[in-house]
């Protein structure tokens, strides 16, 4: 094995935390090195669940007096350009947790971190580890369904703090400034991230709408819907923070000329296709068992070591260029929202 990757984690307050520590904890390429956030118990929590014994209030401390090759950002959104732009400087990769940013100003910051210093960066989507989501990328690209002329994604659940998420994690997603928005930010994030993938290029336009109207304590949105209108095709993205039911609440729908898939929120895919062109009385319904990844992809930290370790570029949906225009795309559905009308991008 070769030189081990010396990881410090910058911030403990994102939720995510706790299962990418375990993830990094379980590759044996990488070493935890330090952790630093604000909150003692949650550095408290690093050390007794995850044996990191070095530990600081700020994490400057941690990156003047720590030997690091990489960082996992779990701050609040708004920090995370301020992160990426100190340890860039210093040739310190960077992993963050998705959104990429709470505003394109941010995003902006990043990218341009990225290539004045030359170090990798990488937006984590959970999604994009998902078997089921990934074979239907590749059924996709492949043309198994023919072209794409709409892509639904719907992630959903009762509300952070109504499912349990830590009071650390919740304050902060309940402030626009700390995250950019509630449920809109939080989790249209994800069908953006999707769309774009899939469809492979940006919306011309986008429409959406979101308010406060079941989680009334709320001063940001609980429900947002947003439309992407790409020419010849739709995208659409919702979020909900007061849907009731078993957690998640999540899935894809990706429609094309030629079939449909669905990806159901247990990550069961299904596949509808026509078995002779054409023929659209004689459809075919498959239940299809998505074929494990390949190493090196089945989480974001195993894919984040690979790349730099072995010197490779980040990919979409997970690149900073990429996770830029998703940030785009986001700012320009608040723009929509809050003035009531298209917005070409």
């Amino acid at each position: 094995m070769g030189k081990r990757l010396r990881l410090g984690i910058v911030g403990l307050v994102h939720d995510h935390v706790w299962s990418l520590l375990a993830q990094f904890k379980a590759l044996e390429q990488v070493v935890i090195v330090s952790a630093a956030d604000v909150n003692l118990p949650l550095l408290e929590a690093a050390r007794s669940k995850f044996g990191i014994r070095r530990l600081y209030r700020n994490f400057l401390d941690m990156i003047h007096k720590e030997d690091l090759d990489a960082v996992l950002i779990c701050t609040e959104n708004s920090r995370h350009a301020e992160v990426v732009e100190i340890v860039a400087e210093r040739g310190i990769h960077a992993i963050m947790e998705k959104p990429m940013s709470a505003n394109l100003e941010q995003a902006d910051r990043i990218v341009r971190a990225t290539r004045r210093y030359g170090v990798k960066v990488m937006v984590n989507y959970p999604t994009t580890w998902n078997p089921a989501i990934q074979y239907a990328y590749h059924i996709v690209r492949e043309g198994g369904i023919g072209r794409i002329f709409h892509i639904r994604f719907r992630a959903a659940h009762a509300g952070p703090k109504e499912i349990g998420c830590s009071p650390y994690f919740y304050r902060w997603l309940y402030d626009k400034e700390l995250n950019g928005g509630g449920a809109f930010m939080d989790y249209c994030c994800y069908g953006v991230n999707i769309a774009l993938w899939f469809i492979g290029y940006k919306p011309r336009s986008v429409i959406a709408t979101m308010g406060t109207f079941a989680r009334t304590y709320l001063t940001v949105d609980d429900n947002a819907i947003l439309i992407m209108e790409y020419g010849t095709c739709l995208g659409v993205a919702e979020a909900s923070w007061a849907q009731i039911g078993q957690y998640p609440m999540r899935g894809l729908t990706v429609n094309g000329t030629d079939g449909t898939i669905f990806v159901d929120q247990d990550s069961t895919l299904k596949l509808f296709h026509i078995r002779e062109k054409g023929n659209y009385r004689d459809i075919e319904s498959k239940i299809l068992t998505p074929p494990p990844p390949p190493k090196g992809r089945r989480s974001g930290p195993e894919y984040f070591t690979m790349c730099v370790q072995e010197d490779l570029p980040i990919e979409p949906p997970l690149s900073a260029e990429f996770n830029r225009d998703v940030q785009e795309v986001l700012e320009a559905g608040i723009k929509s929202a809050v003035e009531g009308r298209r917005i070409y991008l």
